[in-house]
């Protein structure tokens, strides 16, 4: 769309403390039942506050059903610009802001001192380090074997299994796991 270069980046902000939002990490990607705020400016009547159901859509004014999921913030506010753009408005600026993020939980079993499911932690939604989720659960128990710890991860592919020796990123040695919302760490259990 040519001329609208200018408003565009004025069009497309992350979460702003002026609608009260949760402050979205840099490039946070939208996932259902995330809570957002669409605002077109100069159009109250097309403001829209709600959260993206479980296949990751927004209703919103005049184009209904809108999939956001997958997308980031500044992403989400081209796409709605660009849809709203094209049979509604001229020139549209939008702001799609982050209000709260959807419950974002993690579960491990095993050799830990509290099994179970875990919400990430405030400011991590995308993830957090396997230390740190062990630490969460109580850390390991007396017979815990941090050389075996296994990680199933769902995604669109089906799941996906990794073998972690975790005791070599307590001595030091270099490397890490990032633990994803979703994700299911089994820790084993020591063979005397």
């Amino acid at each position: 769309m040519p001329g609208t270069g200018a408003s565009q980046p004025a069009a497309v902000s992350s979460a702003s403390a002026t609608t009260g939002g949760a402050s979205a990490p840099a490039g946070y990607i939208l996932s259902p039942n995330d809570q957002v705020t669409v605002e077109v400016f100069g159009e109250d009547d097309l403001r829209a506050n709600g959260r993206l159901n479980p296949e990751g859509n927004l209703s919103v004014p005049l184009l209904g059903s809108v999939h956001l999921a997958g997308l980031s913030l500044t992403q989400a506010a081209s796409k709605l610009t660009e849809l709203y753009g094209r049979d509604y408005l001229v020139h549209p600026r939008v702001n799609v802001s982050l209000l709260s993020y959807a419950k974002r939980r993690f579960s491990i079993l095993g050799q830990v001192g509290h099994p179970g499911s875990f919400e990430m932690p405030e400011g991590s939604p995308e993830g957090i380090d396997l230390l740190e989720a062990i630490a969460l659960a109580g850390g390991y128990t007396r017979i815990a074997a941090p050389e075996r710890i296994t990680v199933r991860r769902h995604n669109a592919n089906g799941d996906q299994i990794f073998k972690v020796n975790a005791k070599r990123f307590t001595k030091g040695t270099g490397g890490s796991f990032r633990v994803e919302p979703g994700d299911t760490i089994t820790v084993g259990e020591s063979i005397f």
